[in-house]
């Protein structure tokens, strides 16, 4: 969805030119510009820009509100924070055309079916944001992005007359369930997402708010309608294919995350049996797990308390990441337990068990790929809790001394 910032000169000569908007002719034509998804993470969901071209005034450009730069200071301090900035660039379409064709991705173009004031509109409306000025901005994935800032322009400038619903697309899906049809489920990029995002993705939408994908802003396009005279006629004039590529889909099973979690759940029931056999505990593995788990909970919680991520909020995966957790694996490296352990251990049971309520009744949804994870936890939760007996009564004893 987004293009990492090129160090070109000509592009940054047109992004921070001073520029008044020219007077369009009638042979100009205004395009919503949808790319196909990347190999990066961060172009998985494609991109979407707008063309304006005009061939009486020699005039091709882009404006593509997808820029951002990783190696800009504080720039993973910000992302943290939730503070992602971006920047709306203006250049000319060969190097955005060209910069897709190298990396083999498909390209359409919509033509949309304006008047002559209306591209005017848009024309001026892009110039003035793409002033050094105007033209940063500050980035949401799924509220304020590349695509999301298109439809906004477009009603901005048409206002009431632009009809952006349509029967075609369906109404009352969430954020989330559109996000994992376009990254695949058994993949790091679509785990990660899910962990972070709370409920504000499971919330039921409006189909305008599907826009966040390039995807969807292409079909919403398509099917939009434009008031005019006391009718109707479509958004969409024409449609052009620019590029004609397959999408590429990199699915290596190997260090997929269903293939490593089940992995380390296979690992953790193998120790757990040794251990009730040998009569022993892995003091290790339970640091591991309680540590790993306490540290996730605590970049969860941080997210959401402490950040300015609108999707942080009211995530429930603090319940099987419980940040406590992080003391308890310190303690559970000690020869002997303090007793009030073993009534953590029966919260924490609990809560993993919440967890699944909270996904069947909906209200949060969370990575399939999680369920190793969830399995793992439940096991080895439970076997502490009946090892732990021995320790406990003996840590109780030299309580009293």
């Amino acid at each position: 969805m987004i293009k990492k910032l090129l160090i070109v000169l000509p592009i940054f000569l047109l992004l921070f030119k001073i520029n008044h908007a020219q007077k369009l002719t009638t042979f100009s034509e205004i395009s919503i510009v949808t790319a196909g998804p990347g190999k990066e993470l961060y172009e998985k969901f494609g991109h979407s820009a707008i063309r304006i071209k005009d061939p009486s005034l020699n005039l091709d450009v882009i404006y593509n509100y997808g820029i951002f730069d990783f190696d800009k200071p504080n720039f993973l301090l910000n992302f943290a924070q939730g503070k992602m900035y971006y920047l709306l660039a203006k250049y000319d379409f060969v190097y955005f055309f060209n910069s897709y064709m190298k990396d083999k991705r498909w390209l359409k173009q919509q033509v949309l079916n304006l008047t002559l004031q209306e591209k005017q509109d848009y024309y001026s409306y892009l110039e003035n944001n793409a002033l050094k000025q105007n033209a940063t901005y500050l980035y949401d994935p799924f509220f304020n992005n590349c695509a999301s800032k298109l439809k906004d322009i477009s009603l901005e400038v048409l206002k009431e007359n632009l009809i952006l619903e349509s029967n075609t697309i369906e109404n009352n899906k969430t954020l989330r369930h559109l996000m994992n049809n376009e990254i695949t489920w058994n993949t790091w990029g679509n785990f990660g997402i899910n962990l972070i995002a709370g409920t504000i993705l499971d919330k039921e939408r409006n189909q305008v708010a599907y826009t966040y994908l390039p995807d969807y802003l292409y079909k919403t396009s398509k099917s939009a309608k434009i008031k005019r005279n006391g009718k109707t006629v479509n958004f969409v004039k024409r449609e052009d294919i620019l590029l004609n590529y397959k999408e590429v889909h990199n699915n290596n099973f190997i260090v997929s995350p269903i293939f490593i979690f089940s992995i380390l759940l296979i690992t953790v029931l193998l120790i757990t049996f040794k251990d009730i056999k040998n009569n022993k505990r892995s003091k290790f593995l339970d640091f591991l797990i309680f540590l790993i788990t306490g540290l996730i909970g605590l970049a969860l919680s941080y997210l959401w308390l402490f950040s300015s991520h609108t999707t942080a909020p009211n995530n429930f995966n603090i319940l099987w990441a419980f940040l406590p957790n992080i003391i308890i694996a310190f303690l559970l490296l000690r020869k002997s337990v303090k007793h009030w352990v073993r009534n953590y251990l029966k919260v924490i049971i609990v809560l993993l068990n919440i967890v699944l309520l909270l996904w069947i009744f909906d209200i949060q949804s969370f990575p399939i790929t999680l369920i190793p994870i969830l399995i793992l936890l439940n096991i080895r939760y439970f076997y502490l809790l009946k090892n732990l007996l021995p320790s406990i009564k003996y840590d109780c004893c030299n309580c009293f001394n």
